[in-house]
């Protein structure tokens, strides 16, 4: 499923530093993918969108 993921770069990331993130939102469920774009093979986080929402609601305080 990850794989028909749409993956768009955070716009807080850089192409010159090491903390780099992707965020994909899943369709079908509208699951936001998080993922690290230096290794885009590695392990994915996947939240439901309410938790996504109050995580960035909290992020942006």
């Amino acid at each position: 499923m990850t794989s028909a993921l749409k993956w768009f770069k955070s716009s807080y990331s850089s192409n010159d530093g090491p903390d780099c993130v992707e965020v994909a939102i899943a369709p079908a469920d509208a699951t936001v993918h998080v993922r690290d774009s230096k290794n885009t093979q590695r392990a994915q986080l996947a939240f439901a969108d309410a938790s996504w929402a109050e995580f960035v609601a909290f992020a942006s305080y």
